[in-house]
């Protein structure tokens, strides 16, 4: 088998873990598979390098930044290498340019576009383990460029697609996929399986086993993927295509996210594109907004609320009273002491009832209510942060996701 195995970066936050993560790769090969191991930076290591960045510069350059925040996963790439040779287990690094993994020019955040795997398999036909820095690419232009924080995911996930890989194994600090997050639910059911669908929905509502973008391009390439601890030999969670059992289940897991913010905007004049001119400058900016609610008055006046991240919120709402004061909009308010709850589950599709089985708990609890949007398998609403718990508490009993006696 040709497996892509990839470690995070509290896998190889110190010297004795990445000896750790090379025993458990000799192992693989030993078992006659070929192994391209894809490894993050260190746990902190880009923290602290954007720290550094920022301390020199009020406005650090985005092509700077890259060149600096790809030394991380140099430096676990490079370690790893030097220990596997050490053991005398033949081997190469290779980092992003040098695969090459082709991307766009949007430092930071960039999408890969093609990923050469010519060198990949000539190494691995040598005989030799293949180390991949992770999170990072290079453009058109010869730059290097990075993916965006959880970019190690989505470059497993694309070079195991690329080389039409059995496997793709995500190591991380946890067994698998829960049905919530263990730090809030005392006893969380571990998933032995879960649907492409269903991983994306939860990854992009705040889960953080997987980054979104890299369950994307699983589904869209059909990779077998597995999320497995680092430090223990549990079997972990697949990764796969619906199939009858997972329909089944009704909910596959709640999560939480605390990071988002609320923009509400009142009384917006009625007009063709009036909506359209509050989300354009975000766009052109790269915010992403989550969320969006519209309610439009007797009187023809519409009243605006969506979601964005924290970090997003000071220049959201700058954008937002400029376009407000421009149209003569009513008051713009923000709230970031909100959080974002997410139900998800396959057999939401045929199961009727379940956003009314949601209202209820949280009347019962005395929570209100913010926001709510659906799709066919996710229902996603917004409440007060300190109620934020006790639901996701609660909704988890509800649905019977606690771990089996």
């Amino acid at each position: 088998m040709l497996i892509v195995q990839k470690f995070g970066g509290t896998s190889v936050a110190n010297l004795e873990r990445i000896r750790a993560v090379g025993d458990r790769v000799c192992k693989s090969r030993a078992e006659g598979h070929q192994v391209v191991v894809v490894l993050s930076a260190p746990a902190g290591e880009t923290d602290q390098l954007l720290r550094l960045a920022s301390e020199i510069s009020a406005e650090p350059d985005p092509r700077e930044c890259d060149n600096l925040v790809a030394l991380g996963e140099q430096k676990s790439a490079a370690l790893l290498g030097l220990y596997l040779k050490a053991q005398n287990v033949p081997c190469v690094s290779l980092s992003g340019w040098q695969v090459p993994i082709l991307t766009d020019t949007d430092h930071g955040k960039a999408r890969i576009l093609q990923i050469d795997p010519e060198r990949m398999h000539r190494e691995l036909h040598s005989g030799k383990i293949v180390i991949v820095t992770g999170f990072q690419g290079v453009s058109e232009t010869g730059d290097v460029t990075t993916l965006g924080r959880g970019g190690s995911d989505t470059s497993a996930v694309a070079l195991a697609a690329a080389l039409k890989a059995d496997l793709c194994e995500i190591y991380t600090d946890v067994d698998g996929v829960y049905t919530a997050d263990p730090r809030i639910v005392a006893e969380p059911k571990l998933l032995k399986a879960i649907s492409y669908e269903e991983m994306m929905e939860l990854a992009d509502a705040g889960a953080k086993v997987l980054q979104t973008r890299s369950v994307e391009v699983a589904a869209k390439h059909r990779v077998p993927l597995k999320v497995r601890s680092s430090f223990r030999s549990h079997p972990g969670t697949s990764v796969v295509s619906e199939n009858e059992s997972l329909e089944k289940i009704l909910v596959a897991g709640v999560t939480l996210n605390k990071n988002e913010s609320k923009i509400a905007i009142r009384r917006i004049p009625s007009g063709q594109g009036v909506l359209a001119k509050f989300f354009a400058p975000l766009a052109e900016a790269g915010i992403n907004v989550d969320m969006i609610v519209e309610n439009l008055g007797a009187d023809g006046m519409t009243d605006l609320a969506f979601t964005v991240a924290k970090a997003d919120l000071r220049i959201t709402m700058k954008f937002a009273e400029s376009v407000a004061k421009k149209l003569g909009a009513g008051l713009v308010e923000a709230a970031s002491d909100i959080a974002k709850i997410s139900i998800v589950g396959l057999g939401m599709r045929t199961h009727a009832g379940v956003a009314y089985q949601i209202f209820q708990i949280l009347a019962d609890l005395g929570i209100t209510v913010q926001m709510v949007t659906t799709s066919e398998i996710k229902v996603s609403l917004v409440v007060a942060i300190g109620d934020a718990e006790k639901a996701v508490r609660a909704l988890h009993t509800a649905f019977g996701l606690e771990k089996d006696a």
